[in-house]
């Protein structure tokens, strides 16, 4: 039987583990089997990069947390070895990272996730991390304002060049003067 001092260490982890859920925009949850110390060392420091909380917790921790957070359909998913990642800012992170290594390493996978407060699965997580970056978008997304407006343009211009005259309005505020 466990000590008090260690359930109550256990108890501890559980219920900041729990906030760190609850607070969190996203969270995946990986099987790290398989990953050698040096890509281990890599994928940490992308983590850390990112802004991404990365641990490996005891499954029956992780279990706890998830009952009290409410995300009860993640525990199906606790089996083996596994690691969280907690994203606080950027929801897309961790899914973008942990996917490149699990592209790259057989026995690395993604089990699933929880994002805005529910829980996600394996091919949910795998959409995140096919998002382009923020900047991409925000680019198409002005392109897209634009491509009308440059239409547009070319259009008058057209329409002015082919009548081959200045716009009216240039012509009226020399009227006006003369008066």
């Amino acid at each position: 039987m466990p000590s008090e001092k260690i359930l109550e260490q256990k108890k501890a982890v559980v219920e900041g583990l729990a906030e760190k859920m609850g607070r969190a925009a996203s969270g995946v949850l990986v099987k790290y089997q398989g990953i050698t110390v040096e890509d281990d060392t890599k994928l940490r420091a992308a983590m850390r990069a990112a802004g991404v909380e990365y641990a490996v917790i005891k499954n029956t921790l992780i279990g706890k947390a998830c009952d009290k957070v409410g995300f009860e359909g993640l525990k199906g998913e606790l089996e083996g070895m596994n690691a969280l990642a907690i994203s606080f800012d950027d929801p897309i992170a961790p899914a973008k990272i942990l996917k490149e290594y699990a592209d790259k390493i057989e026995t690395f996978e993604i089990r699933g996730g929880f994002l805005d407060g529910a829980v996600v699965d394996q091919a949910t997580v795998n959409e995140l991390a096919n998002i382009p970056p923020k900047e991409v978008l925000i680019g198409k997304l002005l392109g897209s304002i634009q491509s009308p407006l440059y239409g547009l343009a070319i259009g008058l211009q057209a329409i002015i060049d082919k009548s081959g005259e200045a716009p009216a309005a240039e012509e009226a505020p020399a009227e006006a003067a003369a008066e």
